[in-house]
């Protein structure tokens, strides 16, 4: 059976923090959730173009000031967020940059290892608190396709400092992305209330992809009409990670079609490299040191 928007169960009286959703596959995410009855909050680099987003969405939304190239804001916007709301049920961690020139956030962190992963890992970590006592609070982070290409954990230059390819960088940022969430999911099993998932979009036509190198662009827009879905499409897998009654902690939704390119949304597996357990806790105690952001569960012994 396919797993279609109208299979996405009432959300009434829960509170979902999407990032990133001012456009996108982010937007459609939030619009979703709203439209099924949440009250949505739209944690967004951009707070005006938020507040243009939230008018197009029907429902309960509001807008929140979140810039994950900068730990600052990302502290502020978690004193904002626990402010505002006693409790979050639903953290999806959706915003992202792809490809981006050598660059580096406000903190010196390489721009889309800090951004995609470092920013909300310590999002996550600031806001678990509001999760943990949730029955049924789930952390959605949207990882990607991409991290299988030319994808490794560079433990001797996670910044890049000594040489930069954007396609391996993202390729780091996104396996991080998931190997994050096991490690989260490892730690959060002991409570029995909030679950960790990942998701990805498939190849969805986003403005993300807008600083792809030339070789890789050119024929994205041949074959756009082949290979690629809408945003609508790609936030799919996402919503079934946030909603479906189904899912458990540790699992991974995309597309179904060839190549996980597009299709209804459908467990998948990620690349054999993501699910090593040394690996994710290395990442995770580096983390928290990048970060200075401690979360509210302790290391679980990996089984062997």
């Amino acid at each position: 059976m396919k797993w279609t928007e109208q299979q996405i169960p009432r959300q009434d009286g829960r509170v979902a923090v999407v990032t990133g959703a001012n456009t996108g596959l982010g937007f459609e995410t939030a619009r979703r959730l709203a439209e099924r009855g949440a009250s949505v909050v739209l944690a967004v680099r951009d707070t005006q173009k938020g507040k243009v987003a939230a008018a197009r969405i029907n429902g309960d939304v509001s807008v929140r000031e979140l810039d994950l190239t900068s730990l600052e804001s990302v502290r502020a916007a978690a004193d904002d967020l626990r402010a505002a709301h006693p409790r979050i049920d639903l953290l999806i961690n959706n915003a992202g940059v792809m490809y981006t020139p050598k660059q580096t956030t406000r903190d010196g962190f390489e721009m889309q290892f800090g951004t995609n992963h470092l920013g909300h890992f310590a999002l996550t970590g600031l806001l678990l608190g509001l999760l943990l006592p949730v029955p049924g609070s789930r952390v959605v982070t949207v990882s990607s396709v991409g991290h299988r290409i030319r994808a490794a954990v560079h433990f001797d230059d996670l910044q890049w400092e000594r040489s930069y390819g954007r396609v391996a960088a993202y390729g780091q940022s996104k396996l991080a992305n998931l190997m994050f969430t096991y490690e989260l999911q490892r730690r959060l099993a002991a409570h029995g209330t909030t679950v960790a998932v990942a998701a990805h979009p498939g190849i969805s036509n986003t403005e993300l992809a807008r600083n792809a190198p030339a070789v890789v662009r050119r024929p994205l827009t041949w074959l756009a009409p082949v290979i690629t879905q809408s945003a609508v499409a790609g936030a799919l897998p996402t919503l079934r990670a946030a909603t479906d009654p189904s899912v458990l902690g540790g699992q991974y939704y995309g597309p179904d079609g060839p190549g996980e390119a597009r299709g209804y949304p459908r467990l998948v597996t990620s690349s054999p490299e993501s699910y090593d357990v040394s690996v994710q806790q290395r990442l995770w105690a580096v983390s928290e040191d990048l970060t200075g952001v401690q979360f509210p569960v302790g290391q679980v012994a990996a089984t062997v």
